[in-house]
């Protein structure tokens, strides 16, 4: 069996609002995508986020999102390419600080919620945010949906380029979420997650909600760290991942 990752988005809480179970969350991923503070969280946050990855072995990765804490970033904006690029490098370079301060290192950037879904869709932003990422650093990963106009643009600015997919999210004909106003767009059931998943490894690629097939390299697997089912789901898929054969490993290992 060929070796894959999962990852969950972390680091959500702000001040005094508590999101998620990360310390748990992190016993279980090989990979974090961690708030930068533009959707969730904050300094304190961040930091103890990153403290808690590297004590578990956890990769680092940066979650950049839209200016948009009071929707969470999952909210439509209409940001200038200078003004999106601005945004990626001065979250990313945030957390990349942290890490430093930590004696880690930031290995991976997926970005979040609208951005990420925009990108997905819209050419000219996801090349915008490789863009943005190769200026970091090009050893650097994207972390991008798979079958996306945000990997063809990682691929064609010379990123490494890891390819996800969802496991409590259904998809749509075109190989894009099925936006989540729509019935049936999240899977709440842990054992719904683990049979997607294993559906889409067993097809080699997307299953989407039709029972259509679309071919495609899979890196990881993500689960959503903000459900209340969050650590049931991450624990379910990562035992049958293991009891397939699957060697789960962090995202630096495996592009």
């Amino acid at each position: 069996m060929s070796p894959i990752n999962l990852n969950a988005d972390l680091g959500e809480s702000f001040g005094a609002w508590t999101m998620g179970s990360d310390a748990e969350l992190l016993q279980v991923i090989h990979s974090a995508n961690i708030a930068c503070g533009f959707h969730a969280g904050d300094p304190v946050v961040m930091r103890e986020t990153v403290r808690l990855a590297i004590a578990n072995g956890v990769s680092l990765g940066a979650h950049p999102a839209f200016p948009d804490l009071q929707g969470f970033g999952r909210r439509v904006m209409q940001l200038s390419p200078r003004e999106l690029e601005a945004a990626i490098l001065y979250q990313v370079g945030a957390l990349q600080a942290m890490a430093s301060a930590e004696g880690g290192r930031v290995t991976h950037v997926k970005p979040h919620g609208a951005l990420n879904n925009m990108a997905c869709a819209d050419e000219a932003m996801a090349a915008t945010v490789a863009r943005a990422v190769k200026a970091l650093d090009p050893q650097l990963i994207l972390l991008a949906p798979a079958l996306s106009a945000l990997e063809r643009a990682g691929e064609a600015a010379g990123l490494r380029v890891a390819r996800e997919v969802f496991a409590d999210r259904t998809y749509q004909a075109d190989g894009q979420l099925t936006p989540r106003s729509q019935p049936g767009s999240v899977l709440h059931d842990a054992q719904d997650c683990v049979r997607h998943v294993q559906h889409m490894l067993e097809a080699g690629g997307i299953v989407t909600a039709d029972g259509q097939h679309l071919p495609t390299p899979i890196h990881s697997i993500c689960v959503h760290g903000d459900g209340p089912g969050a650590v049931a789901a991450a624990r379910a898929i990562r035992t049958a991942l293991e009891a397939a054969g699957h060697c789960l490993a962090g995202l630096p290992a495996l592009v």
